[in-house]
C-alpha cells in the first residue's frame, strides 16, 4: 500500500464514526487519471482508498477523516454519508470487468476496514444504493456474490413474501436502508445490486428479496407480516 494524500477531506461531523463502506468505480480511463482528480483541490472530490487494476492499493485520505466521495444521498434514514462512511474507489471505466487482482485486493482491504471499525457485512454498500438514480457504481459487472461468499457483504435469502405491490416494496426497501425516491428508480437500484440482469415489472422474487433484507437487517421489517 502507498499513500498519496488528498487535500479534499475534513473532520467527520457531529462526532460520527465510520459505520458504512461505500464502493465506487472511478469512471475514468485508468488509476493515474483517477488519482489526479481525487487529489485535485479544484475537483473537490476524494476517497479514502483507490485500488488499481493490478490490485495496488493507495490510501488518499486517513480513515478517521471525512473524505468527499458520497455526495448527496442517504442510507438507513440518515444523510451526510461522507461523515458516516469510508469510500473505496476501484479504477474502472464503468463498462469493464473488475480484474481478479483488483477484487482480491478489495477483499483484503474490506476485511481490514471492517475489523478496524466494527462494520458488519450489512454496512458494505454501493454508491448506487445510497444515491439511486444519481449514481450506478459499482455497476452491473461488479461481483457482489463474491464478497458475500466471504462474509464481506450481504445477500437476500428469499422465502415468504407479500404479493408484488409497489407501495409495500417501497416500504420494505426503505426499512432496509434505501432512500426515498420514486418507485421505478428504487426498483432499478435494488435490481442493480441484487438482480443486475433482470428487467420487467415488479415480481415475486423482488418482493421475497426485499422482505428478507428488511426483516433481517432493517427497521420494522416485519410490518407486512399478517397484513
Amino acid at each position: 500500500m502507498t499513500a498519496f494524500p488528498s487535500p479534499n477531506c475534513g473532520e467527520r461531523r457531529g462526532g460520527a464514526v465510520p459505520e458504512l463502506i461505500v464502493i465506487h468505480y472511478t469512471a475514468m480511463p485508468d488509476a493515474p487519471a483517477a488519482r489526479a482528480r481525487l487529489c485535485d483541490p479544484a475537483a473537490e472530490v476524494s476517497a479514502h482508498w483507490l485500488i488499481d487494476e493490478r490490485g495496488h492499493t493507495e490510501q488518499l485520505v486517513d480513515e478517521a477523516a471525512r473524505a468527499w466521495h458520497a455526495g448527496a444521498g442517504e442510507w438507513g434514514g440518515l444523510g451526510d454519508v461522507n461523515s458516516r462512511s469510508i469510500g473505496i474507489e476501484l479504477a474502472n471505466p464503468g463498462d469493464a470487468p473488475f480484474p481478479e487482482p483488483q477484487m482480491a485486493a478489495l477483499e483484503t482491504l474490506l476485511r481490514g476496514i471492517m475489523t478496524r471499525w466494527g462494520i458488519g457485512p450489512e454496512g458494505v454498500i454501493g454508491h448506487s444504493d445510497m444515491a439511486p438514480g444519481r449514481k450506478i457504481d459499482p455497476g452491473p459487472r461488479f461481483d457482489w456474490r463474491r464478497l458475500v461468499l466471504q462474509g464481506l457483504a450481504l445477500w437476500p435469502e428469499g422465502g415468504e413474501a407479500p404479493a408484488p405491490d409497489p407501495l409495500v416494496f417501497t416500504a420494505l426497501a426503505r426499512a432496509f436502508g434505501y432512500p426515498e425516491v420514486e418507485f421505478d428508480t428504487l426498483l432499478a437500484a435494488f435490481r442493480l445490486r441484487f438482480r443486475p440482469r433482470h428487467a420487467g415489472p415488479l415480481d415475486a422474487t423482488d418482493m421475497a428479496q426485499v422482505a428478507d433484507l428488511a426483516a433481517r437487517f432493517g427497521t420494522d421489517g416485519d410490518q407486512w407480516r399478517g397484513a
